[in-house]
């Protein structure tokens, strides 16, 4: 691999892959805004299709005659199929070309996308939903691999505080775009808005051919069983927390909860043993990398958690309607755009460790104020602690990402993106599952304070785990 001095030493094994020019040239500088642009677009994608379709399902609920139950699976399916196959995915970037990747995944989501605004009714919806979810699960891995293949590790934060500003101005933009759409258009016009810019960026990267090409030496096999069990160990997981708050389901959730367990236990044994590991024990070697990949969990629990309860109790106990809620929570990705980039100037002058400790500690922060809301707060109090939630996340976000990207060679960086996205999937899971099932304990209003504040105590955790990440 060609990377300069800065490179992170490399450990990886056979069917490792040089494909970094060297910094300095122009044709890298070219490539990697090429890259940087694809990286962003792609995170964008992925999303925008997430929030367009929180806004879009009760008019496609009325639309195909469907139950509510059906109309969540359009969400839970997708949850499902994008955490299992996060870090299979990876590791197929790792082998094959994080570009190749990028560019099946992008097409693939986009003629899913293209498929269900035809979709006659919500099975052919839910279905391709599913096909979403792994397609999805190809590119996001990819996004940030072909970021670490172009950029130096001490240069990867600007990039990534990009990526994640892109996505907070996707996650503010999307409701009210989707409602425009929604109200003008109908239901499938959303899912219509992402196909021409997902073909934009997916033909040119199917049409690149990445130099230099990967290593003709034989690679080891693909741990096609250990993938099986990591796939079907995160699906019972995320199964399972889904379906917890329902009441008559708990039943369902222990027993999913101790058969993820078992399959993550079954995992890990492999892993042990086997010569060719999907996760090389390098990549969750360093400490830095486990806290980074924790502090990430925490974080988006405690946000998407927040989040949820925050929406809730401003329609439901303020009577606000959903417009009106969208602007009082906007404050929020506002922050998440604006913080991402300075978290990444204060990451090189602080260390990722002060810098992820202090936003873990503000996000913290944030969600407790939030734990303080009764019927008399108004939106103006709830603005407020969402600037400190969105500043929080947003840099939490950057500072993580960056740790666990950087400490991996470029070989290992599929991998490190899969475990780094299913963090970011795994944790709004979490969040929005302890969440409603603390709301369900009580009234509503008097149970958003208990709520809140469990998720603060959430956050908190992931400041102990921030003072894990390394000092530079």
């Amino acid at each position: 691999m060609s990377g300069g001095a800065a490179e992170a030493p490399a450990t990886a094994g056979s069917g490792s892959r040089a494909d970094a020019p060297e910094p300095g040239s122009a044709v890298s500088r070219a490539r990697r805004g090429v890259t940087l642009a694809g990286s962003i677009t792609g995170a964008v994608i992925v999303a925008l299709d997430g929030t367009l379709l929180t806004v879009a399902q009760p008019t496609l609920q009325r639309d195909l005659d469907a139950t509510f139950a059906q109309v969540q699976w359009t969400s839970t399916g997708y949850l499902i199929a994008v955490a299992s196959l996060l870090v299979l995915a990876g590791r197929l970037g790792d082998r094959y070309g994080h570009r190749r990747i990028f560019a099946v995944g992008t097409l693939g989501f986009a003629a899913a996308s293209a498929g269900i605004a035809l979709a006659p009714g919500i099975g052919w919806v839910v279905a391709l939903r599913v096909a979403q979810g792994v397609f999805g699960a190809l590119l996001q891995p990819a996004t940030l691999g072909m970021l670490r293949a172009v950029y130096p590790p001490d240069r990867l934060g600007m990039p990534l505080a990009l990526r994640t500003s892109a996505i907070g101005l996707a996650a503010a933009a999307g409701p009210l775009v989707g409602g425009v759409l929604v109200a003008h258009f109908g239901w499938r016009a959303v899912f219509l808005l992402t196909v021409v810019p997902a073909l934009a960026i997916a033909v040119p990267a199917l049409l690149y051919r990445e130099n230099p090409e990967p290593s003709p030496a034989a690679p080891l096999p693909l741990d096609l069983p250990g993938a099986g069990m990591l796939a079907a160990a995160l699906a019972c997981f995320v199964h399972a927390l889904v379906a917890l708050p329902d009441g008559g389901s708990r039943g369902g959730s222990v027993l999913g909860l101790v058969a993820a367990a078992a399959l993550g236990a079954a995992f890990v044994r492999r892993e042990r043993r086997t010569a060719s590991p999907l996760v090389p024990p390098r990549v969750l070697a360093p400490a830095a990398v486990r806290g980074a990949l924790g502090a990430l969990v925490a974080a988006s629990a405690a946000l998407f958690g927040a989040l949820f309860v925050c929406t809730y109790f401003l329609q439901d106990v303020l009577g606000l309607d959903p417009l009106a809620t969208g602007l009082t929570v906007l404050p929020l990705a506002v922050m998440m755009v604006l913080a991402a980039p300075l978290a990444a100037l204060l990451a090189r002058r602080w260390g990722p460790r002060r810098t992820t400790v202090g936003a873990a500690l503000l996000l913290a922060l944030g969600v407790l104020l939030l734990a303080r809301l009764d019927p008399d707060s108004g939106r103006v109090a709830v603005a407020g602690a969402s600037l400190l939630v969105g500043a929080g996340f947003g840099a939490v976000m950057v500072t993580a990402t960056t740790v666990v990207v950087r400490h991996a060679s470029v070989a290992d960086a599929g991998v490190a993106g899969g475990l780094q996205q299913t963090a970011m999937n795994v944790g709004p899971v979490l969040g929005v599952a302890l969440a409603t099932t603390l709301l369900a304990r009580g009234a509503f209003a008097e149970a958003t304070g208990p709520a809140l504040t469990a998720l603060a105590a959430v956050a908190a955790v992931g400041v102990l785990l921030a003072a894990r990440l390394p000092r530079k």
